[in-house]
């Protein structure tokens, strides 16, 4: 029901149809409620998107570089395609993705609180790990069970920052790409066509 012109090759610079530097995101419907969740009972204007077109659109958007051009262009039956539906379209897609945006920021600072409440916890049992190592160092006699003990510590330590390296350096991450990518989709570029695609 949505995508068209894709086809084995992994550059969606050979699967996605162009105009000058931009780039087409081509969405076929019949109608204009085939865009939107019809269990969502907002205003169209409001509306959560159907589930199949705002994967199609996101993960379409997603593989082109940020900066590169992108255009959503929806293709309707000719009597649907104006003015009022552009507007229509253009607000709810804009709105959805600026609402996804804000809660993807939600999420971001959720996790560099996490991350920093890790990040204490991890250096304060870092800390004890390394004074154990001390004090177990100060009493041994040499041998194999006390230099394991030794290196034990040392290692539990070191994996118990883990946690907040991993949010700090991956999860966040992760999350700062979705939100720019919410960010473009909140104010790309649409249009609607009444032509059909060959």
């Amino acid at each position: 029901m949505f995508g068209f012109g894709k086809n084995a090759s992994k550059n969606p610079e050979n699967y996605y149809r162009r105009e000058g530097e931009t780039f087409l995101v081509e969405i076929k419907l019949g109608e204009i409620r085939q865009l939107f969740n019809s269990l969502d009972p907002s205003p169209f204007r409001e509306k959560d998107l159907d589930q199949e077109a705002r994967d199609y659109i996101i993960d379409s958007v997603r593989e082109f570089h940020l900066d590169t051009p992108v255009k959503l262009v929806f293709y309707l039956p000719p009597a649907l395609c104006n003015a009022e539906t552009t507007t229509l379209f253009s607000e709810a897609i804009h709105n959805y993705f600026a609402y996804r945006s804000e809660i993807t920021s939600k999420d971001l600072r959720f996790s560099y609180q996490q991350g920093r409440r890790a990040l204490g916890i991890g250096l304060l049992f870092l800390l004890f790990c390394l004074g154990a190592q001390q004090f177990i160092a100060s009493l041994a006699q040499g041998g194999l069970l006390w230099l394991i003990a030794q290196e034990g510590f040392l290692i539990t330590g070191w994996v118990a920052m883990w946690r907040a390296i991993d949010l700090f350096l991956y999860e966040a991450w992760g999350i700062r790409q979705k939100r720019r990518l919410y960010d473009k989709l909140a104010l790309i570029p649409l249009e609607l066509r009444a032509t059909q695609l060959p």
